[in-house]
């Protein structure tokens, strides 16, 4: 087995990814109803635009899915938002876990080949972070509804604070690589900064 985090190999899984749209379009209408009204709800706020329209490093982001997952259609349409707020420095691609097997079965989260995870990366296609499978507010929340006195009906609708605060826990995690990738003393080096 090749090294999972080489960054060849990774840069291989990246190209081979779809972009959002192409990838949408590997879905039923209502999957790709679903995720776009995830997206469209996704608003970011003038402050967090402005972030994103900051980043001067390049991020590549290898999402991890499938276009059926709950877990990934409320939460990877972030994804999106944020490389729409800055295409040239926010790179994009979707791989489906199960057409892509060989590589995702290496990665488990609690012992399961979990969805959504995404994988950063930086310009050269090095490891920066792992993050998955729901991020800490979405726990939260799901805790809140399986171990509280009452559980959700299944693809129940998920509610704006949730949501603005599941989106606020992806950003802050690209931003942590953000700045990982600017403060990198070979990337420094490279860019003269």
């Amino acid at each position: 087995m090749t090294d999972l985090f080489n960054p060849a190999a990774l840069r291989d899984q990246f190209e081979a990814g779809l972009e959002y749209e192409p990838y949408l379009a590997t879905g039923t209408e209502h999957q790709r109803e679903s995720w776009e009204g995830i997206r469209r709800r996704a608003a970011l706020a003038p402050h967090q635009i402005e972030l994103l329209s900051g980043f001067v490093r390049e991020v590549n982001i290898l999402a991890v899915s499938g276009i059926w997952c709950g877990d990934c259609v409320q939460q990877l349409p972030f994804l999106e938002a944020f490389r729409r707020a800055n295409p040239e420095k926010i790179m994009l691609r979707f791989l489906d876990r199960d057409e892509h097997a060989d590589f995702t079965r290496a990665i488990t989260i609690c012992s399961g080949n979990r969805v959504p995870f995404v994988i950063f990366l930086n310009e050269d296609f090095d490891f920066i972070s792992l993050f998955g499978d729901r991020s800490l507010n979405r726990y939260r929340a799901i805790a809140a509804k399986q171990l509280g006195p009452a559980c959700p009906i299944p693809g129940a609708a998920i509610g704006q604070d949730e949501l603005d605060a599941t989106l606020g826990d992806w950003l802050d995690e690209l931003e942590r690589v953000h700045l990982l990738c600017r403060l990198s003393p070979k990337l420094r080096a490279r860019h003269g900064d």
